[in-house]
Formats: structure tokens, C-alpha cells, sequence
């Protein structure tokens, strides 16, 4: 199995699809791009965010749509950039995800033929727009989006943060993603930027409405319609938003791990027999098992860590964190679980107080 992993020809561990901001003293003209925000309860965030989009160049349009937040962000979205348009969003409806619902309602306010999804913890370093921009025209794509980095300070980032990278790489491998004969997409919701008519060609966000990974979804809808993707890592593009204990990205991956094994009891035994062989039983073996086991044993667990090793590399973290591998796997096994439990309790997902309930819109109590 890790030895599948390393000599796949799509190198899923490999690191060569990235993008991170060119050095540039011109100042660019960003007056064929609208930023669109969308914002729930982003007070700590919104102020940073919005600052950030400024520098980016001259005459960048910005529309935050303040979706039901219960404290100031609006108020420091208005206070942050007078010339910016601020959205009050309504009322969540039936079957819509609160993400979708709230880009949904700033579309209308989009003019610009390219338009910037980013969500409102994200910062771009300087020039990043531009370099963006110039990959869009360079490679003739109508949709691009970008890993942003994560925070990395504390002991669990360190450990799982970039386990969470290299994870996402190994279920949606980036070169297929971005190769257009390949079913597989992929997309990070925090930075994605592409040509507002290819987002009208496809129904706009409500032909995603429900969707609760609705990066991926919109990244799978673009190129089922002929477009062309790109999906990459970069450290020009970075996260405010810290997770200072597992209790936060444990909350972080819970709220859509069932998700993506779509609700299913099958694919969740499937995903954990997986896991169990592919981290429990090299271990197992390693320390009980005879000599020839012990050999194959270490070699999967040598192919594991090389795996590994890459995205450590790009985040400039040391290797001795692959020896973590067995445990890492074991957490997100756990998450994934914790995912489901919360699913059969009647929370299909819940992220900043807002709840979606496994019950159907209209079904009666």
C-alpha cells in the first residue's frame, strides 16, 4: 500500500504544484477583480483581512457579505474600508449551506470579470492577486485556487496541521485535479479565483446549494463543464485564523469528515480498515511479529515517512514529525468517527454556531 503511494504516477505526496507571490514594485490596476467576502462572526479577522485586500492593488472592488454574524463584523468591515460594500444577509433558507447562501447573495454586486473567493481569516502576501492573476492568463484557466497555509505555532498544528495537507493531496491528488481528462477536482475554499462567467455558466453557487465541502464541489462543477482547474500549495497565502488545541482541528475536520465519505456506514468501515492496516498493523508487527515480518513491516513504515516527508519540507518542519505517522493516522481515524457519532445523533455539521441538522428541510418532527 506505501509502496503504491511513492511510485503512483501521479505522485500524490509530491510538492510541485505551487504558486507563491512574485516580487513586483509596480503597483497593480485590480480593477477587473471583485473580492468577495463572506463573513460570519469574523470580528477578530475581518479588520486584518480587508487591510490585506487593499494592498493588493488600486481599484479592487470588495463586497463582504455580513451572513447573520452575531457580533461586530460588519461594523468593523464598514470602519475597516469606507469604499467596500457591505451585504446584510438574510435569513438562511431551506437547502442552503450558510457559506453558498452568503456568496449567493454578494454575486449580484459582482460587475468584474474575475472574481476573488476568500474567506475572511485569509491574508495574501504582497502581490499575490497579481501573481494569480498572471498564472489564470499564462496557462489559459478559468478557475484557480490555493492551499492557504495554516498556523504552525503550536504543539498540535505542528503535528497535525500538515498531516491535514498531505491527507487532502493523497484523497484529491493535485495533478489529476489539474489535468483536464481526470474526474478528480479539487479546491480550497479560502482563496479560489476565476472568471465570473464560468460561475453563471454553471448555475452559480446555487447548483452547489447544499453542498458542505462546497470547494471541491464547485471545483468539480467548473470542470465538468469544460473548464479548466488548478489546484495548489503556496505560502503566499495564509490563514489569521489560529487552532490552539486538538479540540479545534479536531472541530475543524469533524464538521465535514462524514461528508466526504458521504454519510456512509460502509465507507466509514472501508476508511478504517484502511487506516487500521495502514498504520496499526506495520507497528503491530514491528514489535511482534518474526524477522521476515519485521522486514516488510519496517519497509511500509520507511515508505510511510518518505511519503510524508515532502509536505513537511514545504512547510519547514523537521522530518522527525513522520515518526509521528501511526498516531497522526490514528487522530484523524478518531475525527472521522467522532464525524459520524455526531452524524447519528441528528448533526449532519456544525461550524460557528450555526447547526445543519440531519433532518430534511421539510420533514415534520
Amino acid at each position: 500500500m506505501w509502496l503504491g503511494v511513492l511510485v503512483a504516477p501521479w505522485r500524490p505526496w509530491s510538492t510541485r504544484e505551487q504558486l507563491d507571490a512574485e516580487v513586483c514594485h509596480a503597483h497593480e490596476d485590480l480593477y477587473d477583480v471583485t473580492a468577495l467576502v463572506p463573513a460570519r462572526n469574523e470580528a477578530d479577522t475581518i479588520g486584518e483581512c480587508i487591510a490585506n485586500l487593499r494592498e493588493q492593488g488600486d481599484e479592487l472592488r470588495i463586497v463582504v457579505v455580513d451572513d447573520d454574524s452575531e457580533d461586530q463584523t460588519a461594523r468593523l468591515a464598514r470602519n475597516a474600508d469606507h469604499e467596500l460594500t457591505v451585504l446584510q444577509g438574510k435569513a438562511l433558507p431551506p437547502g442552503w449551506a450558510g457559506k453558498l447562501w452568503a456568496l449567493q447573495q454578494g454575486l449580484p454586486h459582482v460587475q468584474t470579470p474575475l472574481l476573488l473567493l476568500i474567506d475572511a481569516d485569509i491574508r495574501l502576501e504582497a502581490g499575490m492577486l497579481r501573481t494569480m492573476k498572471a498564472q489564470m492568463r499564462n496557462r489559459r484557466l478559468h478557475f484557480l485556487s490555493l492551499m492557504a497555509q495554516l498556523p504552525m505555532r503550536g504543539l498540535w498544528e505542528k503535528l497535525l496541521v500538515p498531516a491535514f495537507v498531505y491527507f487532502f493531496k493523497l484523497l484529491y491528488p493535485f495533478h489529476l485535479s489539474n489535468s483536464p481528462g481526470s474526474p478528480v477536482a479539487a479546491a480550497a475554499g479560502g482563496c479560489i479565483l476565476m472568471e465570473r462567467r464560468v460561475l453563471e455558466q454553471i448555475g452559480g453557487f446555487e447548483s452547489i446549494k447544499d453542498a458542505l465541502i462546497d470547494d471541491c464541489a464547485l471545483a468539480s462543477r467548473v470542470k465538468q463543464a469544460g473548464f479548466s482547474t488548478y489546484m495548489g500549495l503556496t505560502r503566499s497565502v495564509t490563514s489569521i485564523r489560529a487552532y490552539p488545541n486538538l479540540a479545534s482541528i479536531w472541530n475543524m475536520v469533524a464538521r465535514s469528515a462524514f461528508t466526504q465519505l458521504r454519510y456512509s456506514t460502509l465507507l466509514l468501515a472501508a476508511c478504517t480498515a484502511l487506516f487500521v492496516a495502514a498504520f496499526w498493523i506495520p507497528v503491530a508487527t514491528l514489535l511482534l511479529g518474526g524477522d521476515a515480518a519485521r522486514s516488510l513491516a519496517l519497509t511500509a513504515l520507511l515508505a510511510m515517512m518518505l511519503s510524508y516527508l515532502p509536505v513537511l519540507m514545504y512547510y519547514g518542519r523537521s522530518s522527525l514529525w513522520s515518526l509521528a505517522m501511526p498516531a497522526i493516522g490514528t487522530l484523524y481515524l478518531a475525527m472521522t468517527w467522532s464525524s459520524a457519532l455526531r452524524y447519528w445523533r441528528g448533526t449532519r455539521s456544525q461550524w460557528k454556531n450555526r447547526v445543519y441538522s440531519t433532518r430534511k428541510p421539510n420533514a415534520q418532527p
